[in-house]
């Protein structure tokens, strides 16, 4: 059985787990003890929200958003900033009812808009984000400045 639900301090232990494999997806070092600080700090601070995707209660994905402004439309947003299914629960429809989810939780709030980013080359999240009615952004380049070099 699957559900999705926001999860709560008492889901750190797995979700760091998680969170560490998404990390190292993205080419990093697995550090779980990090990654629960990091998590916990969001928690402890307010400052995201996440979702647990569940398979007979069981955590195997997640979705984390950080809230922001837009200052144009002088309205609240949201980056949907991680996204994380685990290989072997992929295929389930889990990444489409977290984003789902993600999408319910910023029109709740009062939301004009949810945001999210992913690799020129990851072509099947790109055709899910695109079937799931997200549009990709075609006015807009996207730069970054690195403040502290890893």
């Amino acid at each position: 059985m699957k559900a999705i639900r926001q999860a709560t301090v008492s889901d750190l232990d797995a979700l760091a787990c998680l969170f560490d494999g998404y990390r190292q997806f993205y080419g990093r070092t697995s550090d779980v003890p990090a990654a629960r600080q990091f998590l916990l700090d969001r928690f402890n601070n307010g400052e995201s929200t996440v979702f647990v995707a569940l398979i007979d209660g069981k955590p195997a994905g997640f979705a984390q958003l950080y809230p922001s402004f837009s200052s144009v439309s002088m309205a609240r947003t949201f980056i949907l900033n991680d996204l994380c299914v685990t290989p072997s629960a992929r295929r389930l429809g889990l990444a489409s009812a977290l984003l789902q989810k993600a999408a319910e939780y910023a029109k709740q709030r009062g939301a004009v808009r949810l945001t999210l980013s992913t690799a020129i080359t990851n072509e099947s999240a790109q055709a899910l984000y695109q079937s799931q009615g997200w549009q990709k952004d075609e006015q807009f380049f996207v730069y970054h400045f690195a403040t502290n070099v890893e």
